[in-house]
């Protein structure tokens, strides 16, 4: 049961990579920071087989231990480092360092101390590289706090800082200045590039990597430009030569192992390799999707991997060829769609590549697929208009998918809508149909109602737009005898209310009413008559938001003006229930209850109100949610409901809200404290018992159940191992990885007695029965001589039978003397 602890904001997609580089492993495992965990992925399956999860703030940068390849170091903008068990996902140490850690950086010729970026006290804008030393003690929370000053005036990207060869020296890039520290000689010398922009080039710096066996600074710039960078020993003697393919700014610079290789990558979605240090012999991998934000290369230089703008992982072999694709939450140029649920799926369904539909599972935090809506090559190019996937709405089951594009002109924008059927035997939608110019002007809402008791007669969808009319779409029977589908969809009903624009709409939960705001007022419709009902209006302001209430709160509408009002009529009453003063720029009602999420935005931070329309006050508060404008928000079902025993967060039992911030950062609550989310090692038991079985498992377990049940149809006793059930330190013994564990022979001598048996202790009334027994010996010699030769005989008697009689306890034995004392002969007198 979750214990009733302070929610707590979780970054769980999206967002950027923020600079930090991925690391591969020694065993094929790639490893990236993501919001506030670090992700360990497969490089064979592209599968998540870890979530390394401890920290409170994004996770600026991950470092694999020098002298441990089975160890990892991160650092976070909570100001802590943490040394990671990768493959168990255990954290071994975490070192509270204090300032907020913007990069990382571990040497292997530094065994104590590692090189973290952080800013300068007091002043706004001002970076330093720092050495921390990681102090030693038994305990897991340790304290960083002895710092030692190494560079001034850094930059705050990971990527602008580099360590040369033999990590005898650090290079710091920032605007037009480099920076070279020699550590041994504690020399530093600066170089200057002109800050001139002749020709359309820009000398400023974006980044720096150093050469693994040579003395050789490359350096990536905002023009484009590659600058390779020798004999920087001396400050006028230095030299440089240009490499140049890059139309705009070079992204990020990676040398191969032997360094007969450089990689770069930028805006171009281009992967070049160049040979040599020379601009005549370069090989592309084009065509990688999105810009190319961070490059890495593996230990053993046969891979190398590409992290992109949107959070697609390319990872690429050594002869430039794409191996594979990591995807989870897609970053868009902009969200028009809103955060959509599929109810078949339960994956968040918004925009993705351009003109594409994105499926994105929660769960595995990859994209499960991607749906083509728009069908046209997407050209990249600024200033150039072309159509754009701005609304999508799913009816309650799932398998009708509506989709609204548009161009992006303002005054005469081209429309589609389209209606798409989901197919069962692909396992996809197809487009059923297709309506050009549905609306005079832009669409600003969508919505089906979809009641089960009637069926797929009880199936519409209602568009609302700028041209002052929400429509209704019906279904009808295709009679076109060449036509694919038995169906299509077409206009039945328009509605308006005093030329005014139709902003949005909704169904209650039975689907007898839909609500349609039009600018500031709210009409309510019976959706079988189309009959206007009422009525609803609290000027100033137009109507941003509208819902209905579900289950017992059924009975009331919702919505909230852009005037900065939240507002709760009631049906029955047809009058305003309560009112109050709130910026709501998100209202989210839960379908599975009757909660209601509200998110407002009020001097540069987001709050989060939840309540039930019967009751004017919130029953959650959240004040400063985030510093991010939240500008979409989500209930999706859980699999199974939470069990959570504060009343305070009952709202999280059925359903979990996500949230996507103006910086595309997908983050969600979460009522388990650190600790909790953790996973140690004496849970990884229960981590394996969850593993799909293979099919030797599912067989001997089949047989196991078999003869257990023969068993007990036999009457036989079944006998459980006690060895099946191990101990909890012999759990913990055979889940602890061995580098941990003290010498083989401290843990021996435990280990062997934990597998021994122990011998069952005597009840009290088990003891007195012995002691009577042996007192009654004396006496009972001859009659045990009789009974024992009477039960080899009847046993004999009963193994002719094919039986065996079961032996008799303590207890019964002397009962049955009792009886064999007693004087039978009074019974001959009669």
């Amino acid at each position: 049961m979750v214990s009733p602890g302070a929610l707590r904001v979780v970054r769980c997609g999206g967002g950027g990579q923020r600079g930090a580089r991925a690391v591969f492993s020694a065993d094929s495992y790639l490893l990236y920071a993501s919001g506030d965990f670090v992700k360990v992925h497969s490089v064979n399956t592209e599968e998540t087989l870890l979530l390394l999860c401890g920290h409170a703030d994004l996770v600026t940068g991950i470092q694999l231990n020098p002298h441990n390849h089975m160890q990892l170091y991160s650092s976070s903008l909570d100001g802590t480092l943490k040394l990671w068990d990768f493959m168990d996902g255990i954290p071994i140490k975490t070192f509270t360092v204090g300032p907020k850690l913007l990069a990382l950086y571990v040497l292997a010729s530094a065994e104590d101390s590692v090189f973290v970026v952080v800013p300068k006290k007091g002043e706004r804008d001002t970076f330093q590289l720092v050495s921390v030393k990681l102090t030693k003690g038994a305990g897991q929370d340790l304290e960083g706090k002895e710092l030692s000053v190494v560079l001034d005036g850094v930059g705050a990207s990971p990527k602008q800082i580099a360590f040369g060869r033999e990590d005898s020296y650090v290079v710091s890039v920032k605007d037009v200045n480099l920076q070279v520290y020699f550590f041994k000689l504690k020399l530093l010398n600066r170089f200057s590039l002109s800050t001139a922009k002749t020709k359309g080039g820009d000398n400023s710096f974006s980044c720096v990597v150093c050469h693994p066996t040579e003395d050789c600074i490359a350096t990536g710039h905002a023009d484009g430009k590659i600058r390779l960078w020798r004999n920087f020993h001396h400050k006028k003697a230095y030299t440089y030569s240009a490499l140049h393919w890059h139309h705009d700014t070079v992204m990020d610079l990676a040398y191969s192992l032997e360094g007969t290789r450089l990689l770069s990558g930028g805006v171009e979605s281009v992967l070049v390799q160049w040979h040599n240090e020379s601009s005549c012999q370069k090989d592309f991998l084009p065509r990688l999707g999105s810009p190319i934000e961070c490059i890495s290369m593996s230990s053993d230089g046969v891979l190398c991997c590409t992290l992109h703008t949107d959070n697609r992982i390319s990872i690429i072999n050594s002869n430039l060829r794409f191996s594979r694709s990591i995807q989870g939450l897609i970053k868009s140029r902009d969200v028009k769609t809103g955060l959509v649920v599929d109810p078949r799926t339960k994956a968040l369904v918004l925009n993705g590549e351009p003109g594409h539909l994105q499926f994105y599972s929660l769960q595995s935090d990859q994209q499960l697929f991607s749906l083509d809506i728009v069908q046209r090559q997407y050209i990249h190019q600024a200033g150039l208009k072309q159509s754009e996937l701005v609304k999508v709405a799913f009816s309650a089951q799932g398998t009708w998918l509506a989709t609204v594009e548009e161009s992006e002109e303002v005054a005469d924008p081209e429309l589609q809508l389209k209606l798409w059927f989901y197919s069962e035997e692909t396992q996809s939608f197809a487009l059923n149909t297709r309506i050009n110019t549905p609306h005079d002007n832009h669409i600003t809402d969508m919505c089906f109602r979809d009641m089960a008791e009637l069926g797929d007669d009880s199936l519409i969808l209602v568009t609302t737009g700028r041209d002052c009319v929400f429509k209704v779409w019906v279904m009808v029977e295709d009679s076109d005898p060449e036509a694919h589908q038995s169906v299509s969809w077409s206009c039945d009903f328009v509605g308006g209310y005093h030329n005014y624009q139709a902003t949005n709409c909704c169904f209650s939960e039975d689907g007898s009413l839909l609500a349609v705001s039009f600018e500031e007022t709210v009409t309510v419709w019976d959706s079988l008559t189309w009959e206007l009902k009422c009525t609803f209006c609290h000027p100033p302001g137009n109507i941003r938001n509208i819902c209905f209430g579900r289950l017992t709160c059924s009975k009331y509408l919702i919505g909230a003006t852009d005037y900065g009002f939240l507002c709760c009529w009631n049906l029955l009453t047809c009058a305003l229930e309560w009112s109050a003063h709130l910026n709501v720029v998100v209202l989210q009602p839960d379908p599975l209850s009757e909660h209601i999420a509200a998110v407002s935005w009020l001097s540069k931070e987001s709050s989060l109100f939840v309540f039930k329309p019967s009751e004017p006050w919130p029953i959650y508060i959240q004040r400063n949610l985030c510093k991010e404008k939240i500008l979409l928000a989500a209930f999706v079902p859980r699999d199974e409901p939470e069990m959570i025993s504060s009343e305070k967060y009952c709202w999280l039992r059925k359903s979990q809200l996500f949230f996507l911030t103006d910086t595309q950062e997908l983050m969600t609550l979460s009522t388990k404290s650190l600790e909790e989310r953790l996973t140690p090692s004496s849970k990884q038991l229960a981590v394996e018992e969850s593993l799909p079985m293979t099919p030797f498992s599912v067989l001997l377990g089949k047989h196991r159940r078999q003869q257990a049940q023969e068993d007990t149809d036999l009457g036989k006793p079944v006998v459980h191992n006690k060895q099946e059930q191990a101990s909890p330190a012999v759990k913990e013994l055979l889940h602890t990885p061995a580098h941990v564990l003290p010498s083989a022979s401290f843990l021996c001598t435990i280990f062997i007695n934990s597998l021994l048996i122990s011998k069952e202790n005597k009840s009290a009334e088990e003891v007195a029965d012995e002691v009577e027994m042996e007192s009654e010996k004396a006496e009972d010699d001859s009659d045990e001589e009789d009974v024992t030769a009477m039960e080899q005989e009847d046993a004999s008697h009963m193994e002719l039978l094919g039986e065996m009689t079961c032996k008799l306890s303590k207890s019964q034995e002397k009962e049955l003397r009792k009886i064999r004392k007693m004087d039978y002969s009074w019974i001959s007198a009669f």
